[in-house]
């Protein structure tokens, strides 16, 4: 799909677009609908979570209709079938970010992922087996996050803290939105057990510059985790490439079902941790007087797993390769670059984050002078605008730059200029509602 279907106004600065958007809107049953009174729905929050295609939706019902059983239990056909499905995804999500397939583990969310990493390292201080105990983290130890993360690469990474006698340090913010690696050198250092870091914010946009970070924890003997929630269902992403010890993302905010999430980590290191969670399907021999666990991944895969949603993010990662990651991204950078442009010749608008598309991806924080967040997204939400308002869970960014909230439009492969105009024009609606003029939001 890589006809350009956005009809640009007369004059206005926007280049062709990789992706066919209407194409792509007519694989969406939701998009068909219409929202407050007949108005289109203009969908600019896939940075919470994204919408379905309709080849996910059959995928998911397919399994249930046809194929319903519990994976790697039973000799019977359904049985034989939905561990076909479920090991057939797991083999498709692989090649998509280019792992081994013995390297991808099926949770929950990436917050379910994160702390199955996080409890790992703790439980390693204990565990029983001497193999375990490699990258336990106790008391004089540190992990480093940064200023911007999502709290789902946080507060895991304080409880771990207060578990195990660690200590939390951090990289700041610059003024413009990025990572302010001054001090890398001396944040990341001897003590350093562990590096989290996002590859892209979900509020500010941020792009990381994951290379230098990731040599220097490695050059300490760290291992580094990088939150791929906003990344990979965006951007090309190549865990060889990458070069970290573990990627974590969610399958709903690619396209995917709800409640399935991957843990990706370097076979040799996740094969050197404990279980998070234990019972059935991860174990290898249990006798009363103890267990043994299985390798990885079906070690951290304890119970029945979510086949049904781990067969919709295979469809998912399907219908993403079909568009091509690298189209995905280009179509969200000019969608970016546009909005930025229309964003900021607002007056009284303040995007808080990078101001230019340097390292940036479609997720566009900003306030309006005058009018609270919630309020912008109120009037937004009244003219068929979906955004997202508020903190975006992520707390220690707004206080940073001294807003109490921010409105914040993420954009995604069904997304048009003809939305980025709609928001624009929801924006400009929303300073004559309130009263606020350009001339008084800049006065």
């Amino acid at each position: 799909m890589t006809q350009t279907v956005s009809r640009p106004a007369a004059g206005a600065r926007k280049q062709p677009l990789p992706l066919d958007v209407e194409a792509i809107r007519a694989d969406f049953p939701i998009l068909s609908r219409t929202v407050r009174d007949g108005k289109r729905l203009v969908y600019l929050d896939s940075g919470a979570t994204s919408q379905k295609p309709r080849s996910v939706l059959d995928a998911e019902r397919d399994f249930y209709e046809n194929h319903n059983a519990a994976p790697h239990r039973g000799a019977h056909q359904l049985a034989e079938e939905a561990t076909g499905l479920y090991e057939a995804a797991r083999a498709r999500i692989a090649e998509f970010i280019g792992a081994a397939v013995e390297e991808v583990v099926f949770t929950r969310n990436t917050t379910d992922a994160i702390n199955t990493v996080a409890y790992a390292l703790s439980n390693a201080a204990t565990a029983k087996e001497p193999s375990f105990r490699r990258y336990a983290v106790g008391q004089g130890d540190e992990i480093v996050v940064t200023q911007m993360e999502h709290h789902a690469n946080l507060v895991p990474w304080q409880q771990l803290c207060e578990r195990t006698g660690a200590t939390l340090r951090w990289l700041g913010l610059t003024d413009d939105g990025r990572l302010d690696l001054t001090d890398l050198d001396t944040v990341v250092n001897e003590r350093t057990k562990l590096v989290a870091v996002t590859q892209q914010s979900n509020i500010l946009g941020t792009i990381n510059p994951l290379e230098a970070i990731v040599a220097r924890a490695h050059a300490v003997g760290a291992l580094v985790l990088v939150d791929g929630a906003q990344s990979v269902p965006h951007q090309p992403v190549d865990v060889a490439a990458l070069g970290a010890d573990f990627l974590v993302f969610s399958g709903h905010k690619m396209l995917g079902p709800t409640g399935v999430g991957v843990l990706w980590g370097r076979y040799e290191v996740l094969d050197a941790l404990p279980p998070f969670l234990t019972g059935g399907s991860m174990i290898e021999v249990v006798r009363m007087e103890g267990s043994t666990f299985m390798p990885p991944p079906q070690r951290f895969e304890a119970g029945v797993p979510m086949t049904a949603q781990v067969v919709g993010l295979g469809a998912a990662v399907e219908y993403l390769q079909a568009l091509g990651m690298e189209n995905v991204q280009a179509h969200e950078e000019a969608l970016t670059a546009y909005a930025l442009e229309q964003l900021q010749a607002i007056p009284g608008v303040t995007v808080i984050g990078p101001p230019d598309t340097v390292a940036r991806g479609g997720a566009i924080s900003f306030t309006v002078d005058g009018i609270h967040p919630h309020d912008v997204g109120q009037v937004l939400d009244d003219h068929g605008v979906a955004v997202r308002v508020g903190h975006h869970c992520a707390w220690p960014v707004v206080r940073r730059y001294g807003v109490p909230a921010t409105t914040r439009a993420t954009f995604y492969v069904h997304t048009g200029y003809d939305d980025v105009d709609a928001l624009v024009e929801g924006v400009r609606a929303a300073q004559r509602f309130f009263g606020v003029t350009p001339e008084e939001a800049t006065a």
